[in-house]
């Protein structure tokens, strides 16, 4: 404030992490309905929970960004408990999960 002038060179940043998730879940769901190309899910990837909900709504493979810097083992717990979501619901690859997702009608 002493400067008058932006913190950021730009003047302004981009925004990520977990607020975005919702809406990065949404568009990854909207695009994967609307193309046959393989999707990326990117935007607030932080749990193994966050991979599943990409993957059920249509991404071929998920991003984690931001998560690392407070978690570096981030991708690793994500792998991890992406597996043990396969096992309990008795899937046999993540290709079985991709656009899963049940919308209510």
């Amino acid at each position: 404030i002493e400067k008058r002038v932006p913190r950021l060179s730009r003047g302004s940043g981009g925004l990520s992490g977990p607020s975005l998730r919702p809406i990065a879940v949404k568009m990854v769901h909207d695009v994967s309905q609307a193309v046959n190309i393989p999707v990326i899910g990117i935007g607030g990837v932080g749990t193994a929970e966050d991979t599943v909900e990409f993957l059920l709504a249509g991404a071929s493979a998920v991003q984690i960004g931001t998560a690392l810097f407070s978690e570096p083992n981030a991708a690793g717990l994500s792998r991890d408990g992406l597996a043990g979501y396969l096992e309990r619901h008795q899937e046999s690859s993540v290709q079985d999960i991709i656009g899963a997702l049940s919308m209510p009608a």
